[in-house]
């Protein structure tokens, strides 16, 4: 493990070193990152030490279209850590942010970047934020040992990983998203629907509002909850 008190991205120290051959399993940790960058070019904001910020790298063995369950598996590993360490069971929301409460706060968000066959997993987890400071719709784990959550995450991210049939199963059971009325916003438009599953590849399936029986698989794009009797 390399620890910093601060790198611009622990994705992008990783993903060079994995251009140098590091190998499977080496994680850094950094108390702050100054160009944090989440899904589509988005940065991840966080104040020095008040979040996890880890990253993982992987060599899986899974095809290109499959390697959204290395999000999954990361997923899952955070919210048995949440679980064991402050209690609370985050759930996840498709595709790859953690969220938290009746209100589904965004708790944190999770990266893959690939350079094949070396995947960097990374993941942002907001943790004891002082008062009024995150932002709207964010949530905070709270005062807790980040050392003991960082162990309790790789313990459970050692257990999951590889077992490629079980990250399936136990994420569709985690996955707030599946069930629910959305918004999916992708590059070439936006459409509304009922999202009925999580398919073997990790691509939500969604059921178009007035498509009739037609399914439609989305592999990326933004996917907002939509609340009843709220416009679209």
């Amino acid at each position: 493990m390399r620890r910093f008190a601060e790198v611009d991205s622990t994705n992008r120290y990783l993903l060079d070193e994995a251009a140098k051959g590091a190998r499977e399993g080496l994680v850094v940790l950094a108390d702050v990152q100054l160009a944090g960058r989440g899904r589509m070019g988005r940065r991840w904001e966080s104040r020095p030490g008040a979040s996890l910020l880890v990253s993982v790298l992987l060599r899986p063995f899974l095809p290109a279209v499959r390697l959204h369950l290395a999000v999954a598996c990361m997923a899952l590993a955070a919210v048995e850590a949440c679980a064991d360490v402050a209690g609370a069971r985050p759930r996840c929301k498709w595709p790859n942010d953690l969220v938290l409460g009746p209100a589904e706060d965004k708790l944190g968000g999770i990266l893959a970047e690939v350079d094949l066959p070396a995947v960097v997993v990374g993941l942002g987890l907001n943790l004891d934020w002082p008062p009024g400071t995150l932002p709207t719709g964010a949530a905070g784990l709270g005062p807790v040992d980040r050392d003991a959550l960082l162990d309790a995450l790789l313990a459970h991210l050692g257990s999951l990983y590889g077992d490629w049939p079980r990250v399936r199963e136990e994420y569709r059971a985690a996955c707030v998203t599946i069930g629910r009325a959305v918004r999916v916003e992708m590059s070439d438009g936006a459409f509304t629907g009922t999202a009925v599953a999580v398919s073997d590849e990790g691509q939500l399936v969604v059921s178009p509002t007035g498509g009739g029986a037609r399914l439609r698989t989305v592999a990326a794009g933004d996917v907002v909850h939509l609340r009843p009797g709220l416009p679209d």
